[in-house]
């Protein structure tokens, strides 16, 4: 919860066990004074994934795949400055009943591979390797694929290997909305480090979450680090806010780290993790503000490292 409502520490808080942990149980108050209420955009925005939509001149994009998974991913899009300023998603691998095998009802994982209109076209054989979504009018947009030849990567917020459950899931990762310009050497490097990490964290057991919130920096000028071609934003940071449920447990973390050109995926992972109240500090956005304030509050206020594997 941003300190605008709530005093938050300023720095990451250590913890070498689960204490960090808040339980949901008996006795919990479910006042909630800052979270997201329903609008044009739909009931989507009051899941725990989301952070406090920005409203204005910003919209919500929702992807729907049409298989049993559920909603894919959403996107808040600046439409004053093109540019995405988050995507946000849920991760789960639930086991079937007898708990060996998977069930491919409920599960990020399977077999469909990365999109591509060539080789791996699913429904979409004509159409370009990163596709504008055609529900974002024109206006909103760029007319150009500005990432090409400018020395930046189309980077995934919410990856293809995220969504291996459907074709259909697949090839919506890949829409202009989903990236942000990203130095090749972080892309596939470090932050692709932080990415299986989030794989690595997707709970098994049925009635487990993982909530996922990841972006750029793109609303304060000292945090962006160039505008190709004097156009579109490159976020001088990146982020990821993780909120694990586990039974009546919540526990969460952040990754920033900033967007440099160099190899930094040898890194200890631990190096990069600030708390979700630190985070907001730094970007400006509400994170998790559809838990119940105190869960909230406890939860974004440190890190439990042991808990998240972190040594």
């Amino acid at each position: 919860m941003l300190a605008v409502l709530f005093t938050v520490v300023s720095v990451a808080s250590c913890s070498d066990d689960d204490s960090d942990n808040v339980s949901a149980g008996t006795g919990t108050s479910y006042a909630n004074i800052n979270r997201n209420t329903v609008t044009t955009y739909g009931k989507e925005v009051t899941r725990l994934e989301f952070p406090k939509t920005k409203d204005g001149k910003s919209i919500i994009l929702k992807y729907y795949s049409g298989d049993t998974y559920g909603l894919n991913y959403c996107v808040e899009w600046d439409t004053e400055k093109k540019s995405q300023r988050w995507s946000c998603y849920f991760m789960v691998d639930h086991k079937d009943k007898n708990n060996t095998s998977y069930n491919k009802n409920h599960t990020y994982k399977g077999d469909a591979g990365r999109y591509n209109p060539e080789s791996n076209p699913g429904n979409h054989p004509n159409e370009r390797q990163y596709p504008w979504d055609p529900q974002l009018p024109e206006q909103y947009r760029w007319s150009d694929d500005l990432f090409v030849r400018s020395g930046y990567d189309h980077g995934h917020i919410c990856p293809s290997a995220d969504r291996q459950y459907s074709k259909e899931a697949n090839y919506q990762t890949f829409h202009m909305t989903n990236m942000q310009p990203q130095r090749n050497a972080f892309n596939t490097k470090l932050w692709a480090v932080m990415e299986q990490k989030v794989r690595d964290v997707t709970p098994t057991a049925i009635g487990d979450t993982l909530y996922v919130c990841k972006g750029g920096t793109i609303d304060n000028e000292s945090q962006i680090l160039t505008r190709i071609k004097g156009k579109m934003i490159v976020p001088k940071y990146f982020y990821m806010a993780l909120l694990l449920k586990k039974g009546d447990q919540y526990s969460a973390f952040a990754f920033w780290a900033e967007h440099i050109n160099a190899d930094h995926s040898n890194d200890p992972l631990k190096d990069y993790v600030i708390t979700i109240d630190e985070l907001e500090q730094r970007t400006g956005i509400d994170f998790f503000c559809n838990l119940p304030d105190d869960i909230e509050n406890k939860v974004e206020r440190s890190v439990a490292y042991n808990y998240w594997g972190f040594k």
